[in-house]
């Protein structure tokens, strides 16, 4: 009788809680949460018919653009090996297009000044006063 009593009162498992498969699901939604916000940021995630209007004007959009210039004098436009002639046709096209485009140009370490200027050149020739220097920050 003793033996069966000490079951009852001090022998049993307690309770455990699995936090495993909990962190699981928590990982899953923060997951599935980050993409569905990404997705909302463009569109803004609310669907509105707006009102029509006969006086509206179209908001100028910015085109950012990026162009890479290797030691090798080979240019890359958005990671696309690009001629100098067709970057800049590509160039003077987004300009009639959008009338904003931002250029970087990101040249590698060992390219040569002059290879740069080139580039300035053909992007200040299409028509385009917005242009920056990529760079690393220094540590």
């Amino acid at each position: 009788m003793r033996n069966h009593r000490s079951h009852y009162l001090g022998g049993e498992e307690k309770a455990r809680i699995e936090i495993i498969p909990m962190i699981d699901i928590m990982m899953f939604l923060l997951v599935f949460f980050m993409l569905a916000t990404l997705k909302m940021i463009q569109g803004t995630g609310i669907k509105l018919d707006l009102p029509q209007s006969s006086t509206a004007e179209q908001l100028q959009q910015t085109v950012k653009v990026s162009i890479g210039v290797t030691k090798n004098d080979q240019l890359y436009l958005d990671a696309k090996e690009i001629t100098p002639e067709a970057l800049s046709a590509h160039l003077q096209g987004l300009v009639h297009d959008s009338k904003k485009v931002d250029v970087a140009i990101a040249g590698d370490e060992g390219t040569s000044y002059k290879n740069i200027v080139k580039v300035m050149d053909l992007v200040r020739a299409a028509g385009i006063s917005s242009v920056a220097l990529a760079t690393n920050p220094t540590t």
